[in-house]
């Protein structure tokens, strides 16, 4: 809509500078600028904006030079395997642009590398995968920026945020690489990397309040900003409540054993009721499960220090404070150690022997340590009795919610979510060890209790959006549970597509997960296909990838005919096993050498057709 001069309380100069600006406005800009103009006529004796005041508030929208333009631009990259680095990646561009900054959110998989030159402002929101690696949509931009096309980067500021959890070796290692290449190639830091543990909100949070001071320091944000959006952060507050950070306590309807009589193996099927709670869920997303420590195993500990176990102590950065018995029931993690909190716990304690650990050269030895053992063996191996809880217990982890695989389609079961939880419990180093979240619901989790549960979105693991889309499923073990939820929502939707499932575990007759399940969809035509591998049913052992390699041609052919590939599991071993063999089955039937398979399976995962979640 083009302003005119009949009626209008502008003269001709100032029509034709709105004309110019507003078509090129978005929603964010707009509230913005009314914001910025209201406050203008606020602190002023004039009532009328004058063509210089409205050249002014032009200028702090769109920058007057192209210059002033491409300092206010900021592209936000992320690489991300379940979602915690998209949705926060996600999150900072809504509130770069609340405050007037042009903010491009892309993917590392969707953007060009090639672009990488004409940046001015860059952050990137990664995650480490697996034993060091990067998310699979990060893989090729990762491998560009360390080849010697890489450009050089002179121009460029850039921050990292790396994502990451510290019971692992190589913490945040994806974006150390980041971190340490941008400054190689010419980059000049905004804000120092910040490495975040599982528990990230805060350090999150405090990391892009740097950025962007950093960004505001060319030019500043004017303060207006935050009071023209308050509409739009009220519009924003209508979203779901309950979250990451505040959970819903939802009502277990059945918990069910799985497994047949005989089996060594115990799997847990969950439902629970999301009534009430607003959460919503498409199948490939998983549900967060805050669970509690086994209580003989903190009995042991608070003993073993000579704690007061109703000693007040500090739950979070609020100041907010519980019993100390609870706080280790329910807010601390105390089954996993992590090098940061054996470094932390040297520095408190004036155990020789763990000093010694932690020294350069030993880092075999503390691996080994760290393997298996829990807060009460640190306690006792190096005697730490007689440590002040209040001081000890901020330096312990918080304790992470367990995700797991959602099993059920909301469209069949409406307010309800399934998971599919197998039991973890072992021997090592003289006591008896178990799964915390697991063993919690499989032990202490009656129907009637309740879980603090969340949903999370995953948006790299969905299915295709056109329903007659061949797909291909491969889940051993609990790894079947989302495909569980993808036929079931299939069944709903009416898809035609044709279906293909590879299962396997170790014994057909006691450990055939949902089998009732899959006989039904085969018998209806919702599951086409259905290949099964139970290892030790025979005298040599059967996995999926053996079964795959034995359908060869038939996969080839459905891969040809665009079916998308989804694996769940386990990363260590089922997943390069299955990456390994659909390369083969690339070489031996389409006539591919191991690169040619090994690139064709890229541009698959860079299409989006070939998605894994594995773990």
């Amino acid at each position: 809509m083009q302003l005119q001069v009949m009626n209008s309380p502008f003269n001709q100069e100032q029509i034709e500078l709105l004309n110019r600006l507003l078509p090129t406005l978005t929603e964010t800009q707009k509230i913005w600028l009314s914001g910025y103009l209201s406050a203008h006529a606020a602190g002023s004796l004039q009532t009328s904006v004058s063509a210089q005041a409205l050249s002014q508030a032009v200028a702090v929208a769109t920058g007057p030079t192209h210059h002033a333009t491409a300092s206010r631009e900021v592209t936000v990259l992320f690489g991300s395997q379940t979602g915690n680095s998209q949705g926060l990646a996600k999150e900072f561009s809504r509130k770069l642009e609340e405050r007037g900054f042009q903010a491009t959110l892309s993917s590392m998989g969707d953007f060009k590398p090639t672009n990488l030159k004409n940046l001015r402002n860059l952050l990137v929101v990664v995650s480490t995968h697996g034993e060091g690696e990067p998310p699979d949509s990060a893989l090729l931009f990762f491998e560009f920026l360390h080849s010697k096309r890489a450009p050089r980067l002179e121009d460029l500021r850039y921050s990292v945020l790396a994502l990451g959890d510290s019971s692992y070796e190589f913490f945040c290692k994806t974006g150390k690489d980041f971190d340490r290449r941008l400054e190689e190639l010419g980059g000049q830091r905004l804000f120092p990397r910040v490495d975040c543990d599982v528990d990230f909100d805060e350090p999150a949070a405090e990391w892009f309040e740097g950025v962007l001071g950093a960004l505001s320091g060319t030019q500043e944000v004017p303060s207006v900003a935050a009071e023209a959006n308050t509409a739009l952060q009220k519009a924003q507050a209508t979203e779901a409540v309950y979250s990451r950070t505040n959970p819903f306590y939802a009502e277990v309807l059945e918990n069910l054993n799985l497994n047949g009589r005989g089996s060594n193996r115990e799997t847990r099927h969950l439902e629970i009721s999301l009534a009430g709670s607003n959460l919503q869920y498409e199948p490939g997303d998983c549900l967060g499960i805050y669970p509690q420590n086994p209580p003989e195993l903190v009995d042991k500990l608070i003993g073993a220090m000579g704690w007061n176990p109703d000693e007040p102590v500090l739950v979070n950065k609020k100041g907010e404070e519980c019993a100390l018995r609870e706080a280790l029931l329910s807010h601390y993690e105390i089954t996993v150690l992590t090098k940061p909190l054996m470094e932390q716990t040297a520095q408190l304690s004036s155990s020789v022997g763990l000093r010694e650990l932690l020294e350069p050269g030993r880092e075999q030895e503390l691996r080994t340590y760290l393997n298996g053992r829990d807060l009460l063996d640190l306690v006792q191996d190096f005697s730490l009795r007689g440590l002040p809880a209040g001081e000890f217990v901020p330096i312990l982890r918080k304790m992470p919610a367990r995700l797991y695989s959602i099993a059920s389609s909301s469209k069949a079961n409406p307010d309800e979510v399934h998971v599919t939880i197998r039991t973890v419990r072992y021997h090592a180093h003289g006591r008896e060890r178990y799964g915390v979240c697991s063993v919690y619901c499989a032990d202490r989790v009656q129907p009637g209790d309740t879980l603090p549960v969340y949903v999370h979105h995953n948006p790299n693991f969905k299915l295709p959006s056109d329903p007659d889309t061949p797909v291909i499923m491969i889940g051993p073990g609990t790894g079947v549970a989302p495909f569980r939820a993808f036929l079931a929502e299939r069944e709903e939707i009416g898809a035609k597509g044709k279906t293909w499932l590879f299962y396997g575990d170790q014994h057909f007759s006691t450990d055939f997960l949902y089998q009732l399940d899959w006989q039904k969809w085969l018998k209806e035509g919702v599951l086409t296909r259905m290949d099964v591998a139970f290892s030790r049913d025979t005298s040599e052992k059967v996995y999926v990838q053996h079964r795959m390699l034995e359908k060869s041609k038939d996969l080839f052919r459905w891969l040809e005919e665009g079916a998308h590939v989804y694996v769940c599991g386990d990363e260590k071993h089922m997943a390069h096993d299955v990456h390994a063999a659909l390369a083969t089955i690339l070489e031996q039937e389409g006539g591919m050498s191991r690169e040619e398979a090994l690139a064709y399976l890229s541009d698959m995962q860079q299409q989006k057709r070939y998605q894994r979640d594995v773990y």
